[in-house]
């Protein structure tokens, strides 16, 4: 499961096990989280660990489906992770993501479907590759981000159940963000994400948008989508409402992010055909202090 350079990192000093893998999936998180880390580094320690393991498992089930040497070894390979699940649950774990992420479940009772769920988000990712309704790709975007929210809100802390329906709505809103950010990356892998019948209403063909030239028809199909994102994002962001203000600031840190990427496509809906829509530094640092002063 490690990578040769990251092995080597891993082991570079010695320190105790639990020191070990700790700083085993900080590096990991801010290698790969990218956008997210910039809020994980806002929350306490404990809670911290807890979402660098969690973020970092999620990575390593879509790295070991990327890594496959053929499709027909994919299920046996998510069959090993669903496993390794349950073995966590257990609080058994013989690798560094997994002795962080077995405390934390103990720790914030985060329930065994969950962390499964997320599996069978990356096993739909390999079975399908078109969504006919807005209520197909709801359940695929439930699966892969909305679950993830409800994990990250059981570790924040919350007040209300409401909170996990509300965590539900911007993880939809993130992954909505996303999928029209990856538009051009994914019909060069033949995917496309968008629903079927919203390409229909906008006169949009199956071929047009795998060629990457949707047509007249792109622009208001990236505006309805946005609006539909920003509606979500507008009724996710409650759930500040119900968890402590600093992991309130996380959220609103890694949200921020997404929801400016989307105002960046909002004002320029050609440039997910050109290109991936990406912050800068500074536009994120802005996020970041902006989140910290903003009221919940």
């Amino acid at each position: 499961m490690l990578k040769p350079l990251d092995a080597v990192r891993y082991m570079r000093r010695p320190q105790s096990v639990e020191q070990e893998a700790e700083r085993f999936c900080r590096h990991m998180a801010r290698r790969e989280a990218k956008n997210f880390y910039w809020g994980f580094i806002s929350l306490p320690h404990d809670q911290r660990m807890a979402i660098y393991a969690l973020y970092d498992f999620a990575r390593q089930v879509d790295d070991e489906v990327d890594g496959a040497p053929r499709p027909d070894l994919i299920p046996e390979r998510l069959a090993a992770q669903r496993e390794r699940v349950s073995r966590c649950m257990r609080g058994e774990a013989d690798d560094p993501v997994m002795q962080v992420l077995s405390k934390a479940v103990a720790r914030y009772d985060i329930p065994e479907e969950e962390l499964q769920a997320l599996i069978d988000g990356v096993e739909r990712d390999c079975t399908h590759t078109r969504y006919a309704t807005w209520e197909e790709l709801r359940e695929y975007c439930r699966l892969v981000a909305s679950v993830v929210g409800r994990m990250c809100v059981r570790i924040f802390g919350f007040t209300d159940d409401t909170a996990l329906l509300r965590a539900d709505e911007l993880g939809l809103a993130l992954q909505l963000t996303n999928i029209l950010r990856d538009v051009r990356e994914d019909a060069e892998m033949g995917r496309i994400y968008l629903p079927e019948e919203d390409l229909r209403r906008f006169g949009i063909t199956e071929d047009a948008m795998l060629r990457g030239a949707p047509g007249a028809g792109w622009n208001a199909l990236v505006k309805f989508e946005t609006q539909r994102a920003r509606q979500l994002f507008k009724t996710g962001y409650q759930v500040l409402r119900y968890i402590p203000r600093r992991p309130a600031a996380c959220v609103q840190t890694m949200a921020g992010i997404y929801e400016r990427l989307l105002r960046k496509i909002e004002r320029d809906p050609q440039l997910p055909l050109r290109e991936r829509a990406a912050l800068s530094k500074r536009e994120k640092l802005q996020v970041v202090l902006g989140s910290w002063l903003r009221p919940v």
